[in-house]
């Protein structure tokens, strides 16, 4: 199979019945020239929209009703003529017209209707909210099979796209999902069963409807979309569904719903898999659906760059007027961004990413806390966001993750540690490996640590907010978030270094002990550790990851970055670049060479609820140290092929880059 293109275009097309004229400024010619103008080469198009009705003459379903042609057959028709890729989208769980049969409809475990109320929702905010939702256990999914079938075998598209599929959670409770947890034993009152039916439904959809696609073009891409999650359960995660679709598409739009965290934290997951990866974001200011907006192009660049150092290739979402005409001004953004895509794929293609450290996902973990999808979400985004402004770089791993290429594991506050997951740890350990725990992760389900580092877990720590006193220091630094209570124990062999301790306030506030205007003061130094340190451990007593992400307090971040140096003597990567600098390493083995990636975009909260790109601040005069055993051939950065200096400093090669424009890629031949 041919590998995926890098310039593509997700073009929505959710079209009210009440639009007149719907494609009537539909030029065959202009559509194709404007993608070709800006160097798109893949654009994905509409077969059936969340309103139920299809863009093509169709015996299955309905066609648009104010639209008088084939608007997907034209579309597949001219794109191909000029060499661009046309996958079809369809969608499965949205769609207005087949809601109409209540039967099909999924119902939540209080018995409402899941999805759209009657009179509507108009907040964009909520797009789960915005359409009726349909179980994909009902015979709807027998006329969805059809429309299938229909558009598979009618057009010679390039892929398939499903949108939405995902049952309600924890599960759907509509007549045909009663009936079938009742034939295979599952309980509808529990949620564990319900959550565990849904995925068998959500996966039994997918396997028919990759057997039906593979029945009738074997080779075709196909792609579900609502899949794609993070969750150290394996079973609940992505793992058991990988071999259903042919690669991984990341939607994540940031001015939507998704923010400047979410593509970071997801891409740092998928690339540790055997698939090919697509970033998706959108040209729209806002979300899906903005029409008439346009995204900055500095934020629009470091979305598409991104996704390159990522190992990720590009898509752009858009949505298409009603009357069947591409915008302009749109896709003269679009293509000022993929010109430049354009001339870095020679160094973005075949890539494997090459990380030093992983981090442990806590969502969905056993045990302890695993109830509370923000908690675990804000530990991973604070050790996420950790490392990218310390420039390490750095992976997100599963409990089925390959740990021996990682000289360090971050496991970030909530972990909970099965007899599994403590034999995998302790084996990685033995090989060398090292490990930064905070809070409660490396506990067991008894509420002890399982891993042996000289410390037994007494519970939670008696005042919030404390402070951490460092040894090394007179000053005592506020953490907003409780911590855990730990005392050292005589059970361990090794060197230990009580580096600092949690220090207590005079009393925890309260309507009849307060002072001031926040919280209480530092009284004195309590004799429980908040930071130790051995040979290959470092443990942080307080939940440091999810404070970083909550409150942003410098001193959590150095405080993590001190442990790792002391744990890694000599990282792969050294660099003085500013923590609003970001990095990543990239290898092309069959070219071999390493791509060092820098990105430096500033995004600011200048609107409510939304954070914006606009400027690019270059660097000047910076330089990286990277580990290397053998004395490069050249360094030079792409796509200009510029000469860079260098010179060999023990291990290390240095090399200086005079300026760092928004993105930079720094190649090293070997």
């Amino acid at each position: 199979m041919e590998n995926m293109r890098f310039r593509q275009v997700h073009l929505d097309f959710h079209t009210s019945p009440k639009i007149p004229d719907v494609g009537v400024d539909f030029d065959a010619n202009q559509f194709v020239n404007t993608l070709k103008k800006s160097h798109i080469n893949s654009v994905t198009v509409f077969a059936k929209c969340h309103h139920g009705y299809s863009y093509y003459p169709t015996e299955v379903g309905t066609i648009h009703p104010t639209l008088n042609r084939d608007l997907l057959g034209e579309m597949i028709e001219v794109c191909h003529k000029e060499g661009i890729k046309v996958p079809a989208y369809t969608t499965v769980v949205w769609d207005e017209l087949a809601a109409e049969n209540a039967d099909w409809r999924q119902i939540d475990r209080e018995g409402k209707l899941v999805g759209r109320p009657p009179l509507g929702n108009h907040d964009n905010d909520e797009p789960e909210t915005a359409w009726k939702s349909l179980c994909m256990n009902s015979p709807y999914i027998d006329h969805l099979e059809k429309h299938t079938e229909e558009f598979v075998k009618k057009y010679d598209i390039d892929g398939v796209f499903f949108d939405i599929v995902m049952q309600t959670r924890p599960g759907c409770v509509c007549r045909h999902c009663l009936n079938s947890m009742q034939e295979i034993g599952l309980d509808p009152e529990n949620d564990n069963d319900l959550t565990k039916h849904s995925l068998i439904v959500e996966r039994k959809f997918m396997e028919r409807m990759t057997k039906v696609v593979n029945s009738i073009k074997p080779d075709l891409p196909i792609f579900y979309n609502g899949r794609i999650r993070v969750d150290s359960n394996v079973e609940r995660g992505i793992r058991p569904e990988l071999d259903l679709m042919t690669h991984i598409e990341i939607e994540s739009l940031p001015s939507g719903i998704w923010g400047y965290n979410h593509f970071p934290l997801f891409s740092a997951y998928y690339k540790t898999f055997n698939k090919e990866m697509l970033g998706m974001t959108g040209k729209f200011h806002k979300m899906w659906g903005d029409f008439g907006s346009l995204k900055n192009q500095a934020a629009l660049e470091y979305e598409c760059f991104s996704m390159l150092a990522n190992g990720a290739k590009c898509s752009i979402g858009d949505q298409l007027h009603p009357r069947g005409k591409l915008d302009e001004k749109a896709y003269d953004l679009i293509g000022n961004v993929y010109k430049q895509i354009e001339e870095k794929e020679e160094w973005c293609d075949d890539v494997v990413s090459i990380d030093e450290i992983g981090i442990l996902t806590s969502i969905d973990s056993k045990g302890i806390a695993h109830n509370n999808d923000t908690e675990a979400n804000f530990s991973d985004e604070g050790a996420m966001r950790m490392m990218l402004e310390l420039q390490r770089p750095f992976r997100v791993l599963d409990e089925e993750s390959d740990f021996s290429k990682l000289a360090l594991i971050i496991v970030p506050d909530h972990i909970i540690f099965d007899e599994k997951l403590t034999n995998k740890i302790n084996n990685y350990l033995a090989q060398g490996g090292k490990l930064i725990l905070s809070h409660r992760s490396g506990l067991n389900e008894n509420g002890q640590f399982s891993i042996n580092f000289g410390a037994d877990y007494q519970g939670d720590l008696d005042y919030s907010p404390d402070f951490i006193t460092l040894k090394d220091s007179n000053t005592d630094f506020v953490v907003y978030e409780k911590g855990s209570k730990v005392t050292q124990n005589n059970h361990f062999n090794g060197k230990l270094d009580i580096v600092g301790n949690v220090s207590n306030p005079y009393f925890n506030r309260s309507w009849e002990h307060y002072i001031s205007h926040f919280h209480t003061p530092v009284d004195k130094e309590s004799n429980y550790p908040s930071i130790i340190k051995t040979e290959n451990i470092v443990y942080l007593a307080h939940p440091l990851f999810k404070a970083y992400r909550i409150h942003g307090n410098r001193i959590y971040k150095e405080i993590v970055d001190e442990g790792i140096n002391s744990l890694i003597k000599e990282p792969m990567i050294i660099t003085d670049l500013p923590s609003t600098a970001q990095l990543s390493i990239m290898e092309q083995p069959n070219e071999n060479r390493r791509i060092i990636h820098i990105l430096h975009y500033i995004h600011q909260r200048r609107a409510e609820n939304l954070d914006i790109i606009e400027d690019i601040i270059p660097l000047h005069d910076h330089s990286i140290k990277i580990k290397t055993e053998n004395i490069p051939e050249s360094v030079y950065l792409a796509p200009s092929k510029e000469k860079l200096s260098f010179s060999k400093e023990d291990d290390y090669i240095n090399v200086k880059i005079p300026k760092i424009d928004g993105h930079e890629m720094v190649v090293i031949q070997d």
